[in-house]
């Protein structure tokens, strides 16, 4: 059930569009400057940067974070997690880089993973994750090729590994035991939380209020337009928390209903000094958008506002295959106009195009020449060392 309100405002569709692509910084060359000072202004900005595994194109939180900072090196991002500590892994919807200066709303997540840890880490036994503590706190920081002498076991999915190590470190980690400290590639170095971050005392828990209005600032930063699926999305648990937060600053005048136009069912949410500054003509900015950037990770919302459907085909059978099997949409300006399968072959030095398929008229304003300019810096960053 929605929050009470006055009768809402109502946004056109393209005014919504600019309101999001602003607050996701798309809408100017480059937002948070250059340098490791750049990533994390990125992260704190956006809240969380997703991390995947697949790697036929560079890996999405690299790809992410250089669509927003053209001078974008992978290194700054190691830097940021390993040296400056300013950014830290854990689970958001996905496992995300985040924020070092928010992890005190994540201490509850660990605290509920130390008291009831979810089903697939029945296997790990007391014995192994006690092997894995005490090789951490005796040897240093750690990865599980490190760690050889395992009996090994059969698989019980094809994500698990046969090493029991392996799970007894990621139990660790979603318990906040250990972090993180180092990774290279997939590969993860794991250390004691507290020795990572040089606590004097850990920082304090945020309480379920505290949470709560921090998710909804955070989507109000990143979001610019906010839903209360968007706000908890894949996290239903903190919807009755931040409704309350909602509706209170409803009350105080601090945000203001709105509806899309059309779509008056679905209510959002926006400060009024974002609506007053809504609208206008959109940037003709060209951006090549990972699956999982912030933009696209939302499937339904994206659909809402950009009338667009992705389609992520990496796990469907290649003949029943629309877009390709990583399909990158590319936004011009508030429009996402084709998407492009594109495929890294580091081996020869090239980006390769498997497939394109255009949502609009490729032929005007010069479009498919600006945005073959962009493959071609978007090449070199895949092919950097």
């Amino acid at each position: 059930m929605a929050p009470k309100t006055t009768t809402p405002h109502v946004l056109s569709k393209a005014a919504a569009r600019h309101i999001w692509i602003a607050a996701q910084r798309l809408d100017t060359p480059e937002p948070f400057g250059a340098g490791p000072e750049a990533t994390q202004a990125a992260v704190e900005h956006l809240g969380y940067v997703q991390i995947d595994t697949i790697n036929v194109i560079e890996r999405c939180h690299h790809h992410i974070l250089w669509t927003r900072i053209p001078a974008y090196r992978r290194e700054d991002l190691a830097r940021a997690q390993s040296v400056d500590k300013s950014v830290f892994e854990y689970w958001t919807h996905a496992l995300s880089y985040v924020p070092t200066r928010d992890l005190r709303f994540y201490l509850g997540a660990m605290k509920r993973y130390r008291r009831q840890p979810r089903p697939w880490f029945a296997s790990v036994k007391k014995a192994d994750l006690g092997k894995v503590l005490t090789l951490v706190r005796s040897e240093g920081p750690l990865t599980i090729r490190d760690i050889e002498d395992d009996v090994l076991v059969e698989k019980d999915h094809p994500w698990a590994s046969r090493k029991p190590s392996k799970r007894a470190l990621q139990l660790a980690f979603y318990t906040g035991v250990l972090t993180v400290s180092a990774r290279n590639g997939m590969v993860k170095t794991y250390e004691l939380m507290e020795r990572h971050f040089g606590w004097d005392a850990p920082p304090k828990p945020a309480s379920e209020k505290e949470r709560a209005a921090y998710l909804l600032d955070r989507a109000l930063r990143a979001q610019g337009l906010v839903s209360l699926d968007s706000i908890c999305y894949l996290d239903a648990g903190s919807k009755p928390a931040v409704r309350q937060a909602i509706e209170a600053r409803v009350r105080r005048k601090e945000l203001v209903p709105v509806v899309l136009a059309g779509e008056e069912k679905l209510l959002h949410w926006a400060r009024p000094e974002v609506l007053a500054t809504a609208g206008g003509a959109p940037s003709d900015t060209v951006h090549i958008l990972s699956p999982f950037d912030p933009l696209m990770i939302q499937r339904k919302r994206t659909q809402l506002f950009f009338g667009y459907e992705h389609r992520f085909e990496a796990y469907v059978p290649k003949d029943k295959r629309r877009l390709g099997y990583f399909a990158l949409p590319v936004l011009v300006g508030d429009e996402i106009v084709a998407a492009i399968d594109l495929k890294a072959d580091r081996e020869n030095g090239k980006l390769l195009i498997q497939q394109w398929t255009w949502f609009t008229d490729g032929r005007r304003d010069g479009l498919k020449t600006r945005i073959d300019e962009e493959l071609h810096r978007f090449e070199r960053f895949q092919l950097a060392r």
